[in-house]
Order: structure tokens, then C-alpha cells, then sequence
């Protein structure tokens, strides 16, 4: 039965044409029993193959077939044909002009009006006897109640199938909007783990390179100690390519890879080992903090460690073999207030927040980014006599 349907609708002029044949057979057997003489069997027939084509062709050329329809209504009142069976293709066609969505609403209210005139103009041809003028009312009223439902049921359908139209529409637009917002989040995915990436690469690879740099100095007066910067670069190196492993993992299937090597994301908590880190390659850093420490939102202390972790990579890198640097937090009652701060080289800290000394800038442009992200504020610039300051302020209602 479904494949029945399924045929209906993928061969719906075929289907017309059946009933067409179908109707014509029965209207010929029709005229030629009630039609007496041979012109009025013609006359008939004229009228019959017209209407047979009407139901055979309205739904590919509904317009067309609608006026032949009516012009094959104005030859049977003109010729004097009686009514015969193949008149029920007037119902069709108006059945569907009302429900054809190709067809303008003028055309569509036209034929409505010509409906509801089919069965008085009839009577008043054929119906009128004069005999019981009751009859003479009535019937004709009575008979335009078939035109008027089967114009009511096809404007229905046009309104039901105009109305699943929208929806289809609508969710095709829902659908380009979530893959438009789908690669939205893609693109600033991979910009937060670029981000990522250069603060690992620049912070672990700094220590490594004065880890190596100091062991090729004491390595022939003190082998123990270079020994234990080797072990330093070891481990540093380990640590790098554990969080490159992660970062790359996510940027490839979009999901942390789950492994021995696994890295969480970095918090407040781990700033003071990122500082101890720091020290151990050779840069003196005081680390304070104030306030009650508690769980911050994710994305905060993400930002936080990140930001430390790049100003004290900055110092390193640009502050000069004697720079030293402070670290302090400060919880607040609404953040965490953050400063780092150095007594090195100014000159070549300017160089590398406009991005010259560091490539492509993406130390202080990273921290803009992080915190405006979390919607804090960052201020950052040389300090007077020397050096350079960062400050931050990272509201409590971070984004996690």
C-alpha cells in the first residue's frame, strides 16, 4: 500500500490521466444514451473531451486548464448541452486552483466566484419550471454547496502547505545559523589554543634555553650542577610536550586525548610552582599573596597563570641578566587583583609589547585577549626608571 502512495505522488499527472480516461469512457456511454439526435451527441462530446483534458492536465498547467474549464461551461450553456458526468471536473479544477500555491489569490477568488455562479446560471438554463418555485430556489442553492467546499477544502491545503513551507524555511535558516555559529566556535577554539600554544612554547622553551646556556658554563667546574640543569630541561621539555600533546589533540578532534601524558589546565594554585619553576632557572622573583584564596571560575585562573606565566617569560627573555621580578595576587571580595612587575630593561619590554622583539606580538595582544575574555582589565607599560609593569583585574564572575 505504501508503494501505492508512493506512486500517487511521484506520478500525480498520471493519475489524472487514468481518471480522465476513466471519466470520458463513462460520459460517452452517457451522451450516447441520453443525447438523442447525432448534433447533439457532438455538441455533447465536445464538452466531455474538454473536461476530460481539464482533469487530465490541472495540476501541470492549473491557470490554463482552469479557463478551458470555463469555457467549456459558457459552450454547454451557449450549445443547450444538458448536464452530463464529466461536469465533475469543474469541482477538480477549482479543487485545485484554490490549493495550487503557482496560482495568484486573484485567480484563485475568480474562480471561487464562477463556482458559486456554475449551479444558478444551470438552473436558470435548465431548472426553472416555474411549477414549485420553492424547488427552483432551493435547488440551485443546494448545488453550489459542492463548489463552495471544494474551493474551502483546496484553500486549506494551500494555507496547511504554506505554512509547512515556513517552517521547512525557518529550520533551513536555524540549521545555517548553528553551522554558522558552529564555525564561529572552531575559529576561536583554534585561536584560544594558538594562544595556548605560544604561551607553553615561550615559557618552557625560555627555561630550557637558560638551563642549557648555564650548563655549558659549569660543566667542566661543576658537574653536579650541570647535571641537575640537564634533569631541569628534561623535565621542562616533558612538561611542553605533554601540554603541546593535549592542545594539538583538541585542535585535531576537537576532544582532550586521554593519556598518561594528560595535562590539566593550569590555576592559581599552580602559579606558585610556576614561580618556584622561574627561580630555578635563574631569575629571582618575589611572590606574594594577599587575601583569603578560594575557587575561582576556570577561565579566570586560566588567565591568571597564563598572564604570569607570559610576564615572567617577558623578563627572561628582555629584562637583562640582573632583572628581577615580583608576583602578586590579591584577592578581592569581587576578583583577583594580579601585579608583576621587573626592574629590567624598559626599552626592550616596549619593543615586545608592540610586538617587535617577540615576532609576531602575541605576548601583551595574548593577555588583552585573555582578559578581555573574562571581561577584566589589563594595564601594561614601563615602569618609571626602569623595568615594566603588569596589572590585572579579573572580575569573580569570570567566564568560565
Amino acid at each position: 500500500m505504501q508503494r501505492f502512495y508512493d506512486f500517487l505522488r511521484r506520478h500525480p499527472t498520471g493519475v489524472d490521466s487514468f481518471w480522465a480516461v476513466l471519466l470520458f469512457g463513462v460520459s460517452t456511454l452517457e451522451v450516447a444514451s441520453e443525447h438523442g439526435s447525432v448534433p447533439a451527441r457532438l455538441l455533447a462530446m465536445v464538452s466531455v473531451t474538454a473536461l476530460c483534458a481539464v482533469t487530465a492536465l490541472r495540476r501541470r498547467f492549473t491557470a490554463a486548464m482552469y479557463w478551458l474549464a470555463v469555457g467549456a461551461g459558457a459552450f454547454q450553456l451557449a450549445a443547450d448541452v444538458q448536464p452530463h458526468m464529466a461536469d465533475v471536473a469543474m469541482l477538480l479544477i477549482l479543487y485545485t486552483v484554490a490549493a495550487s500555491a503557482e496560482v495568484p489569490r486573484w485567480l484563485s477568488r475568480v474562480a471561487f466566484g464562477s463556482g458559486l455562479l456554475a449551479a444558478p446560471l444551470a438552473a436558470l438554463r435548465w431548472g426553472f419550471t416555474g411549477a414549485n418555485p420553492t424547488n427552483d430556489i432551493a435547488t440551485p442553492l443546494m448545488a453550489t454547496v459542492p463548489f463552495a467546499l471544494a474551493w474551502v477544502l483546496g484553500d486549506s491545503i494551500r494555507t496547511r502547505r504554506a505554512y509547512f513551507a515556513q517552517l521547512e524555511e525557518k529550520n533551513r535558516r536555524l540549521e545555517k545559523e548553528r553551522e554558522a555559529q558552529a564555525k564561529v566556535a572552531v575559529a576561536a577554539e583554534r585561536a584560544r589554543i594558538a594562544r595556548e600554544l605560544h604561551d607553553v612554547v615561550a615559557h618552557n622553551v625560555s627555561v630550557m634555553v637558560v638551563q642549557a646556556d648555564g650548563a655549558a658554563y659549569v660543566i667542566d667546574m661543576a658537574p653536579e650542577q650541570a647535571k641537575q640543569a640537564l634533569e631541569t630541561i628534561s623535565t621542562t621539555g616533558r612538561q611542553a610536550l605533554a601540554e603541546m600533546r593535549r592542545l594539538l589533540g583538541v585542535l585535531r578532534t576537537g576532544e582532550p586525548q586521554d593519556s598518561e601524558d594528560y595535562v590539566p589546565q593550569p590555576d592559581v594554585e599552580q602559579i606558585e610552582v610556576l614561580v618556584e619553576q622561574v627561580r630555578q632557572a635563574g631569575l629571582v622573583v618575589d611572590f606574594d599573596v594577599e587575601g583569603t584564596p578560594r575557587p575561582l571560575p576556570s577561565g579566570v585562573e586560566l588567565t591568571a597563570y597564563r598572564i604570569v606565566q607570559e610576564a615572567l617569560t617577558n623578563t627572561r627573555k628582555h629584562g637583562g641578566p640582573e632583572a628581577k621580578a615580583r608576583v602578586r595576587l590579591v584577592y578581592f571580595d569581587d576578583g583577583l587583583g594580579l601585579l608583576v612587575e621587573d626592574d629590567g630593561r624598559g626599552a626592550a619590554h616596549e619593543l615586545y609589547e608592540d610586538g617587535g622583539a617577540d615576532g609576531a606580538g602575541h605576548g601583551l595582544i595574548g593577555m588583552r585577549e585573555r582578559v578581555g575574555m573574562v571581561g577584566g582589565t589589563l594595564d601594561a607599560g614601563p615602569r618609571p626608571g626602569g623595568g615594566f609593569r603588569i596589572s590585572a583585574l579579573l572580575p569573580l564572575k569570570g567566564k568560565s
